[in-house]
């Protein structure tokens, strides 16, 4: 910008009292100086503009490499998947011809048969409430385990001092 000295800028304050006059010069500064701010102002609106726009440019960049990036790693996946599809059909074709050359009554090389059907399903057997209830009471509460709920302001009257009691 325009380098102003101190001799230069009064210089142009004894130059403005002159042509302006003692009463009309602080308003003329104050109009001045809200000029200046103004202008001030638009210059760093445009300079935040112009920075804004340059950051978006780099982010769109950014955007295309990590796009390319990403349609890599999406066309070697997909061809891999591809190839263990393949893999697996081949393996599968194999199986299911050995299976078709087996013997007459369904056995592999003479083993025992190969049935298609999977086991039927059995629950477990677990007796829970046997076990619950396998703990005698009295041992339960001396360990404290609570039996049935309980209301905080019947717990409070529970284990209230006995010269407390109302």
């Amino acid at each position: 910008m325009i380098d102003f000295g101190f001799d230069k800028i009064a210089l142009i304050g004894a130059v403005a009292l002159i042509v302006i006059g003692p009463e009309k010069l602080p308003r003329v500064a104050r109009t001045v100086g809200h000029f200046m701010g103004k202008a001030r102002r638009y210059v760093a609106d445009v300079k935040a503009e112009v920075n804004r726009s340059i950051e978006l440019e780099e982010l769109q960049k950014v955007k295309k490499q990590f796009e390319a990036a990403a349609h890599d790693v999406e066309a070697s996946v997909t061809r891999e998947l591809n190839e263990a599809n393949t893999a697996f059909n081949d393996g599968f074709q194999e199986v299911k011809g050995a299976l078709e050359g087996a013997t007459a009554d369904g056995a592999l090389d003479g083993g025992t048969p190969w049935s298609a059907s999977p086991p039927d399903y059995k629950r477990p057997n677990k007796k829970w409430r046997l076990k619950r209830s396998a703990v005698p009471r009295w041992y339960k509460q001396r360990a404290g385990v609570r039996m049935h709920a309980q209301s905080g302001a019947a717990r409070v009257a529970r284990f209230r001092p006995a010269g407390l009691k109302k």
